[in-house]
């Protein structure tokens, strides 16, 4: 069986690998703010999740380890061993059970703007059941407007529309059953196994990850490092692309030349 996870490569074919997951609700497009620069350095290999954009949607709930267990199956089909792993929201979940459940498969890990564990569960599942009621598209501006603070959404009103429509595209069913994963996550007992360098991003503007949850993080993997952005809100790399970028590139190479 396949991974079934739709991919976007960049960079050259012999450079070390990085892969970059994305947000509940949206794709490996978020990360274009960030491909140019760091397909200079890695292969960057974008994945939209299970359920989301062009990858498979099987039927739910999903849990965070098969999530997880799907990248690893991703990793594999492209012939990559041991990768660095950047990850956004739902994606810095996944990030953070693969370095603490295959330590041997993550070198370097970034966590942006994300949480070990995301209550209320009865949130979640109330969301997943407006999903599955194919009513997403109604709950979608309240979802958008914690991703972005309201001065960034003022003056790029277009970009926030992209998004939104990024947002309802995503299969309905698919984004029910990561609701569903992430109701049911605690992956704070896990973090003490993490060995992978850790950095750890939060936003000081975000609402659906606040910094207290990437302070929780950094506490717990054993010599990770904390970085609070100000002026973005839950999606760090749209907002404050240039300064993610620097983080992320300094922290991937560092014996290389940061971006000024």
């Amino acid at each position: 069986m396949t991974a079934g996870l739709h991919t976007a490569v960049d960079g050259p074919p012999d450079a070390p690998v990085l892969v970059l997951g994305s947000s509940l609700g949206a794709t490996g497009a978020m990360w274009r703010p960030q491909v140019a620069a760091l397909a200079a350095r890695f292969r960057v290999i974008r994945y939209d999740h299970l359920g989301h954009g062009a990858s498979v949607v099987p039927p739910g709930p999903y849990t965070i380890d098969l999530l997880g267990r799907k990248v690893l199956r991703l990793l594999d089909e492209v012939g990559a061993g041991r990768v660095h792993y950047a990850g956004l929201s739902l994606g810095g979940m996944v990030g953070m059970w693969l370095a603490a459940h295959a330590p041997d498969r993550i070198d370097r890990l970034a966590l942006l703007c994300t949480s070990a564990s995301l209550g209320p569960a009865d949130g979640w599942r109330s969301r997943a059941a407006t999903a599955r009621a194919g009513r997403l598209d109604t709950i979608a501006d309240a979802i958008v407007e914690r991703w972005f603070t309201p001065a960034f959404a003022a003056a790029h009103p277009d970009t926030v529309a992209a998004y939104r429509d990024m947002l309802v595209a995503t299969p309905a069913a698919g984004y029910a059953a990561c609701c569903e994963a992430i109701a049911g996550m605690d992956l704070r007992p896990d973090l003490a196994a993490v060995r992978a360098a850790t950095l750890v991003i939060g936003a000081a503007g975000d609402p659906a990850t606040p910094p207290g949850h990437a302070a929780d993080i950094a506490e717990r993997i054993p010599s990770a490092r904390l970085a609070v952005l100000d002026g973005a809100a839950h999606l760090a790399n749209v907002e404050q692309p240039e300064a993610v970028t620097r983080l992320l590139t300094a922290h991937f190479d560092p014996e290389g030349m940061v971006i000024p």
